[in-house]
């Protein structure tokens, strides 16, 4: 398999992980919005909650961004990028749990964070269908082979 075919299969991969993920979370969080403060409020309680979670975070980023090197085409942008955001989410929550938890709690009541998740739910419905969609049927390039009835020259 070529370089970018495997750049491409890894792409689609992390895109049907990443776009049902995208789609769910965001419709979900816009179905509880008034519940959102309330989780927020809750999460940031205890200190365990945002170091758990997150370890686990930054893990899943680091995973992506050491397995999705390819920046070339906009699904492989996207999912590099959410790579890289989640890996820095992830380190945010452990290194500046109360100050992310202030910035998520400032966001919630804002216009832009529901515009936000608009936009990420319609990102998650593009990584699904790259994802899902039936890949590109590519020509097989076959071997080379003598024809078993033409005379011979020399």
């Amino acid at each position: 398999m070529k370089t970018s075919q495997q750049s491409e299969a890894r792409t689609r991969m992390f895109a049907r992980v990443f776009g049902p993920y995208l789609v769910v979370v965001t419709i979900t969080a816009a179905a509880h919005a008034s519940q959102m403060r309330t989780l927020a409020t809750e999460f940031g309680a205890s200190p365990v909650w945002a170091f758990v979670t997150g370890a686990f975070i930054l893990l899943s980023g680091l995973i992506v961004v050491a397995l999705h090197q390819y920046w070339q085409g906009a699904a492989a942008i996207i999912v590099s990028v959410l790579g890289w955001t989640t890996a820095i989410k992830g380190l945010a929550l452990l290194a500046f749990p109360q100050s992310y938890i202030s910035t998520v709690n400032s966001a919630i009541d804002a216009v832009w964070w529901r515009v936000g998740f608009a936009v990420i739910a319609l990102v998650g419905l593009y990584l699904t269908y790259v994802g899902w969609a039936p890949a590109p049927n590519r020509p097989v390039p076959q071997a080379a082979s003598k024809p078993s009835n033409l005379p011979r020259t020399g």
